[in-house]
């Protein structure tokens, strides 16, 4: 089935290229203009994916997002023209999946698109682990903890499965990177570490302070996924 992708940016030749190269590559493309219009048109467009410009007039991508959030684990890869560590940063402990920096690459952007896709449906890992009371299916991309949902974006996801697979071993910053976004991926410790705040602090919000363990000087590995 096509995948389909919502796209929110105020500009509407931006929207038009991304609309052009996303339905070449195959996709359902829904737009919107402004964030409060992109979260009125959701429920109604139900996309897999929403690429979201950050720097709109008075709902930003920062502000959609976090809205989004309050419900929801959709797929969010920003566009804005800055490139500001500190925005990505930010853009990640929202809840970020990707970011591509204007002005882009169409091709690069239809290809970020796909991965984040890939990540989030699970293609080629291990489809359902557990230890002690954390269980995650990865084709449902569902997560669990001694039965209630732990609700996780894709790139949250990712670390937590990559940790699951192997709870035993210390993965470094650097290798955890590699095994959420691939091979031959930059990230500073920074955005790593967001997303691994992000999970300890949804997993603690259910009552696993310790999901995630830091092994000092090292790196992190799954923790007793144990009720605290």
């Amino acid at each position: 089935m096509s995948a389909k992708i919502m796209v929110v940016d105020d500009d509407h030749n931006i929207r038009e290229v991304i609309r052009f190269a996303l339905e070449d590559a195959g996709m359902i493309v829904s737009e919107a203009s402004n964030g409060q219009a992109a979260l009125a048109a959701l429920s109604t467009a139900q996309p897999e994916l929403m690429v979201l410009d950050v720097g709109m007039p008075e709902m930003d991508g920062f502000e959609t997002c976090k809205a989004i959030r309050r419900s929801s684990s959709l797929p969010i890869l920003f566009l804005t023209a800055r490139d500001e560590e500190i925005d990505r940063v930010l853009g990640f402990e929202l809840g970020a999946d990707d970011f591509v920096p204007k002005p882009f690459s169409p091709r690069e952007l239809v290809l970020r698109i796909k991965a984040i896709l890939a990540r989030s449906k699970g293609a080629g890992d291990p489809t359902d682990l557990s230890h002690n009371d954390l269980t995650m299916d990865k084709p449902k991309h569902e997560a669990h903890l001694a039965g209630d949902p732990l609700v996780l974006t894709g790139i949250e996801y990712g670390v937590l499965h990559a940790l699951l697979q192997a709870p035993d071993r210390v993965l470094s910053r650097n290798q955890l990177i590699e095994a959420v976004y691939g091979a031959n991926t930059y990230l500073s410790d920074r955005t790593v570490d967001s997303h691994i705040r992000n999970v300890r602090q949804k997993a603690a919000a259910l009552g696993y302070p310790d999901v995630i363990a830091t092994v000092h000087g090292v790196g992190v590995k799954l923790g007793t996924c144990q009720k605290g």
